[in-house]
């Protein structure tokens, strides 16, 4: 990701507070205030023509006055009132802020840490509301020991023993890899190591890891081991694996977060359409299953079947037993 796009994000959301403050202001001061060129403030004013409130329709996005080489804001989509965020929207936040606290290079780690504070004394003020925090989720103990373990190794530059658990093949499993990097994609943390086992790169999730050993010889990622392209994402299915379209109930939308997917569409009523690939067919009907009613098999067909056939025993099973 370039440098600019990495820069765009921040700036964007600094904008319409800033403009907002300053009616009227020249296109020309504001990107001197912003350290862009006029021509880049423009192409972000356009943006924000595009961004707004769900719904998406008039009355819903940001609204901007050009007069000249002047700009003034005439409806901020609700930017002026004070964030109010479920209790799933201030526990993802969390976790994620608690992630890029922890990430290399970031340069003010004291404002995200006080930004940390703000929302869990907010959310502790909100108990009623079934705000979770200061649990840190996976990230607290068993992770944050495991990530422990990974930094060590890429300091001393060791390869790792480790058990690990497969989900889309309901897997446990021994591996031996050469750690290559430590990195946190959408508030998860990944291990990228050379697996000896699979012979080739790979993305091991460190709340998956059971056990974890710093082993004394070196680690040692053929010359031919580069790391994986995350531009689009880290679900990437494999040639020849299968793959389901899912669509969850909102209640089940955690399986887009915990599982490698991809999501396909927002649906009406929270609920979200996903791609998800699978090793083993009769662990996926076991997934389906398992959510009692929160997810719908769209395609394959076959896997379909599989779960109408799978639930049908089930229920008859269920019958012969309440009548003997």
């Amino acid at each position: 990701m370039s440098r600019g796009t990495t820069g765009r994000m921040p700036r964007l959301l600094a904008l319409v507070p800033y403009l907002l403050a300053r009616p009227g202001i020249e296109i020309g001061e504001a990107a001197r205030d912003f350290g862009v060129s006029p021509q880049q403030l423009r192409k972000d004013l356009e943006l924000l023509w595009m961004c707004g409130l769900p719904g998406y329709g008039p009355g819903d996005l940001i609204d901007l006055s050009f007069e000249g080489d002047t700009v003034s804001v005439t409806y901020d989509a609700g930017m002026r009132r004070p964030l109010r965020l479920t209790g799933a929207e201030a526990t993802a936040l969390l976790v994620a802020l608690r992630a890029l606290a922890e990430t290399p290079g970031v340069v003010d780690t004291e404002a995200v840490q006080r930004t940390i504070a703000k929302i869990e004394a907010a959310a502790g003020a909100a108990q009623p509301s079934g705000v979770v925090v200061g649990l840190g989720v996976r990230e607290a103990a068993g992770t944050a020991q495991t990530r422990e373990t990974v930094q060590r190794a890429l300091r001393e530059g060791r390869a790792l023993r480790m058990r690990y658990y497969t989900a889309s093949k309901d897997e446990i499993n021994d591996r031996t890899v050469d750690p290559m990097r430590l990195l946190i994609v959408q508030a998860i943390s990944y291990l990228e190591a050379w697996c000896r086992r699979a012979e080739g790169v790979r993305l091991f999730r460190l709340d998956r890891i059971d056990r974890l050993e710093v082993l004394d010889e070196p680690a040692a990622p053929p010359a031919h081991a580069e790391p994986t392209d995350l531009s689009e994402g880290v679900y990437t299915p494999r040639p020849g694996q299968p793959e389901a379209e899912l669509v969850l109930e909102p209640d089940a939308r955690w399986v887009a977060e915990y599982y490698p997917c991809e999501e396909l569409a927002e649906l009406d009523g929270g609920r979200l359409r996903i791609r998800m690939g699978y090793g083993d067919e009769s662990w996926m009907v076991r997934l389906v299953l398992s959510l009692g009613g929160g997810a719908r098999v769209a395609h394959p067909p076959k896997l379909a079947d599989a779960v109408r056939h799978r639930a049908a025993d089930a229920l008859a099973r269920a019958r012969h037993l309440t009548s003997t």
